[in-house]
């Protein structure tokens, strides 16, 4: 349970009262609750794809769901209808579907060859993870495909569950799941601790000690933190892009009194030790007080129907 400050605080006591070392933001169970059990599809579909065209599901059966963030499976499962999941993208690791099979095996681009091997009925994705060649090739071999907006904010939740879910033909349980979601964020948002200036939080991509990226406007992280009333440290630094690779001069103009990272890219470079050793990242606010918040890679930037849960769990952190 989130205790819900209500006295407001200036922003050396906010940095003061965040994360003293190392903290990790858990959920509990990381899989989101179904909001119904198997529910029968309503089919054919006809949905409006986001990459313009009108596409017809005839067949649910056999889903494959490859996104970026995992968001798209996490939302199918949601709905009650992980049964039917056959594929997943690499970034798509809840437990209850850790299990099926893995079509980005490069854990960037999808395998054609592999998606194929599946026999799916229907493909959902967001165009991230594949060229519009590797598009074509499954067009041509019959596979049916639906886009959907890559684009990952707190307000786009809610529609985004319900467009999956009308493209699988179980609108009743979109709606269901939709509000629950939107109403587990108005809760995990409301009557946050306020802080003069507000605290700063910068979001670090990590894969190891070669790939080391501060998220900026546009990164999703970006919206996270600004549901827990923070300043995303990118962004305000100036930063146009998602993510840019790491200089000491950008750690240092960003200014973050809190680092937030997934952990297993954390664990990737040595855990907290690692992290500081990163350019720049010792002589911030956050580095000299080893504020540092890590969370589970499969949920932090999922944005689907666990999204309330997360800002929940990040905000026990950042306000103990």
């Amino acid at each position: 349970m989130v205790s819900l400050g209500l006295s407001a605080c200036s922003a050396t006591d906010a940095g003061d009262s965040a994360t003293k070392g190392n903290v990790t933001a858990t959920l509990g169970d990381a899989n989101p609750q179904p909001i119904a059990s198997d529910p029968h599809p309503t089919l054919p579909a006809t949905v409006h794809s986001f990459d313009g065209t009108d596409v017809t599901i005839q067949d649910s059966s056999r889903i494959i769901a490859v996104d970026r963030f995992g968001t798209l499976a996490q939302t199918i499962y949601a709905l009650g209808l992980g049964g039917r999941l056959v594929g997943r993208s690499m970034s798509a690791k809840i437990p209850a579907i850790a299990g099926l099979p893995n079509v980005t095996p490069d854990g960037e681009s999808m395998s054609v060859e592999a998606i194929l091997a599946l026999h799916p009925t229907v493909l959902l994705t967001d165009a991230t993870t594949a060229t519009p060649a590797v598009f074509e090739q499954l067009r041509a071999a019959g596979v049916p495909i639906v886009f959907f907006d890559p684009a990952r904010t707190l307000n786009g939740a809610g529609p985004q569950i319900q467009a999956i879910a009308d493209a699988l033909g179980v609108h009743d349980q979109g709606v269901a799941l939709a509000q629950r979601t939107t109403t587990e964020i108005g809760t995990a948002t409301a009557n946050l601790p306020a802080t003069d200036p507000r605290l700063r939080i910068a979001f670090v991509y990590l894969r190891g000690t070669a790939l080391t990226m501060l998220a900026g406007r546009g990164s999703g992280a970006d919206a996270l933190i600004a549901g827990l009333g923070a300043e995303d440290a990118g962004t305000a630094a100036g930063l146009s892009e998602p993510f840019v690779a790491i200089t000491s001069e950008a750690m240092i103009a960003a200014r973050p009194d809190v680092l937030l990272v997934m952990t297993e890219g954390l664990d990737s470079i040595g855990g907290t030790a690692g992290l500081l050793k990163l350019p720049g990242v010792s002589q911030t606010p956050a580095g000299r007080a080893h504020r540092i918040i890590d969370m589970s890679d499969s949920v932090l930037l999922s944005f689907g129907p666990n999204t309330g849960r997360v800002l929940t769990a990040l905000r026990s952190a950042v306000y103990p």
